[in-house]
């Protein structure tokens, strides 16, 4: 793998280049890792999918410095898509409205709608201030793992799963861990498609009433089927009491069965179980989930158990990852 470092000068240019010249990059924003592509470039963007084993009609979200470079790619920049772009960028919040004709057909999966999104990140935002200066509008990019995996939050991570076919930017660790929440701002009142890193009660504060629910008129989105973010391991949720119980029956697994727990409440495990705490705060939590899942299928763990988070709006994100790598 070809890894640009932040603090070599450089490493932006570098990057830059590769996307101007229709490569893929990997780089970080404040959620998790991307892979990049210029957004618009169709044939670029379907490395993208190549890469990943992405099915090409799952749509991907385009990256942009600012507002005005969102509003290129958008056909209509509806009101709402303006006030929460006014209140929320940059940040994990990304936009759905209706595409620009003449833009982003493979980045959008080939709808009539576009996901658009300001990254929060100093070193995602570099990246695209010079993309644009080398003539690049915006980048096209899922996390960059492949399809359906757990998704990359360090750059050793991207290298797990792509090794040195991939350039990558080296930002360190992302902060938040998860990824954006999407909001549909092409119906007549917005909709909820993805919880993620942005409180829903953030937005509704903002709007003044509660978000809509997805129908089957909803554009399809990132990270939006049943089954995702999995890791290797079979990972399965439970309740606090469920898991309790099941632990007490198990006792200590035989050698044939490697099982590691991740729960927040901290129980009696038999030998031979693999433990982490999975913190308190729902902030902490989505920080290092990905990390974690990761972890565990490098120790070769075959069955995870996952104490179920919270049933509060702050846990909305993390549950909604956990439940879709617990159905894959």
């Amino acid at each position: 793998m070809t890894r640009l470092r932040a603090d070599e000068p450089q490493s932006l240019p570098a990057a830059a280049e590769r996307l101007a010249a229709g490569e893929l990059l990997a780089f970080p924003t404040e959620t998790v890792y991307g892979l990049g592509a210029r957004a618009d470039d169709d044939a670029a963007v379907r490395r993208i999918f190549e890469a990943k084993g992405r099915p090409a009609a799952h749509p991907l979200i385009v990256h942009v410095a600012d507002t005005t470079q969102a509003q290129r790619f958008a056909a209509q920049w509806p009101p709402v898509a303006q006030a929460l772009a006014d209140a929320f960028w940059p940040g994990p919040l990304t936009l759905i409205v209706p595409r620009q004709p003449e833009l982003g057909l493979a980045a959008a999966g080939g709808q009539a709608s576009i996901g658009l999104r300001v990254p929060a990140h100093p070193l995602a935002q570099a990246l695209l201030r010079e993309a644009l200066r080398v003539g690049v509008p915006g980048v096209a990019a899922p996390s960059a793992n492949r399809f359906g995996r757990v998704s990359a939050t360090r750059a050793e991570h991207v290298e797990q799963e792509f090794g040195a076919e991939l350039a990558v930017l080296d930002g360190g660790d992302c902060p938040g861990g998860i990824e954006s929440t999407i909001v549909d701002c092409t119906a007549m009142a917005p909709v909820l498609l993805r919880p993620g890193l942005l409180p829903r009660a953030r937005i509704e504060a903002l709007l003044g009433g509660r978000l809509g629910q997805p129908d089957a008129q909803s554009p399809r989105v990132s990270g939006s089927l049943r089954s995702h973010y999995a890791p290797r391991a079979k990972l399965r949720l439970m309740e606090t009491a469920a898991l309790r119980d099941a632990l007490a029956v198990l006792g200590a697994p035989g050698p044939e069965l490697k099982l590691a727990v991740y729960s927040r409440s901290g129980m009696p495990l038999g030998r031979g179980i693999e433990e982490r705490r999975m913190p308190q705060d729902p902030a902490d939590a989505a920080h290092e989930l990905f990390a974690v899942l990761r972890g565990f299928d490098a120790q070769q763990v075959q069955i995870i158990w996952v104490e179920q988070p919270p049933a509060e709006p702050a846990w909305e994100g993390v549950r909604d990852r956990l439940q879709r790598a617990a159905a894959a």
